[in-house]
C-alpha cells in the first residue's frame, strides 16, 4: 500500500471509493506466521488499508493502532471490525506518515507493503517506526523485493531493497536490537489477466532487546 502527500491521499480515496473491496480481505500470511504465538499486547500497524491485518490481531487479543492516509478506506475498515466484533479493539487512525505519526510505543510495529509515491522517505518512516517499538517488541517489516512476473518492461530506475538493506537503512543502535528473520521468499498471485503468477518479498522480523533510545 502506497503513502504520502495530499495528492497521495486522494489517489488512495479515489481507489478505494471506485470499489467495494480493493484487498482480499485476509491477513497477510507472513503477519500470521510470525506473530502467531507471540503474547498479546499492543500493535500498530501501518498503512492498514480496509483493515484485514488490524481485525486478524484484535480477534487474537491484542490491542490495535490502526493507520492509513486514506479516510475512506478506514471508514471501511472500521465496518468490517465492527461486523467482526473486534470494533472495540482498534483505534483507526488517519495520518500521512510522512507528516505524522501515532503517538505511543508498541509491543507489535507492522509494516506490510509500505511504500511512497510522494517525496516521503519510506527509510525514515520505518526508522520512525523502530523507535515506537517498545522494548521487547517486535518490528515486522515486509515489502517487494521485485517486479511481479507479469512485469514486462519493468523501470531500471527502480530499486527493490533486499532484507540485509533493510535492516542496515533502520540505522539501528548496536546492542538494543536482535535480528530474528531477514529473508526473500516468493508467493503466488493473480495476474491482471487472471493468470497465476508470482513475486519475490523480504521480511524483516526483529526484536528490541536494549533500553530506550
Amino acid at each position: 500500500m502506497t503513502h504520502g502527500s495530499t495528492s497521495d491521499e486522494a489517489f488512495w480515496d479515489t481507489r478505494y471509493g471506485g470499489n467495494d473491496r480493493v484487498w482480499s480481505g485476509n491477513a497477510n500470511t507472513v503477519l500470521v506466521r510470525e506473530v502467531t504465538g507471540l503474547e498479546p499486547g499492543s500493535a500498530l500497524d501501518l498503512g492498514c488499508g480496509e483493515g484485514a491485518d488490524a481485525i486478524w490481531l484484535a480477534r487474537r487479543g491484542w490491542r490495535v493502532t490502526a493507520t492509513d492516509i486514506s479516510r475512506v478506506a478506514l471508514d471501511r475498515a472500521a465496518r468490517h471490525a465492527a461486523e467482526a466484533g473486534v470494533a472495540d479493539r482498534i483505534d483507526w487512525q488517519h495520518h500521512d506518515l510522512g507528516a505524522s505519526f501515532p503517538a505511543g510505543t508498541f509491543d507489535l510495529v507492522s509494516a506490510h507493503f509500505l511504500y511512497f509515491r510522494g517525496d516521503t522517505s519510506r527509510e525514515e518512516v520505518l526508522r520512525t517506526a523502530a523507535s515506537a517499538t517498545a522494548p521487547g517488541g517486535v518490528l515486522l517489516i515486509v515489502g517487494h523485493a521485485g517486479f511481479p512476473s507479469w512485469e514486462e518492461n519493468p523501470d531500471p530506475a527502480v530499486r527493490f531493497p533486499g532484507p540485509d538493506q533493510v535492516v542496515e537503512s533502520l540505522e539501528l543502535p548496536d546492542g538494543q536490537w536482535e535480528v530474528l528473520l531477514s529473508e526473500e521468499h516468493e508467493r503466488t498471485q493473480t495476474a491482471p489477466d487472471g493468470r497465476p503468477a508470482t513475486r519475490t518479498d523480504n521480511a524483516v522480523k526483529i526484536r528490541r532487546v536494549g533500553a530506550d533510545r
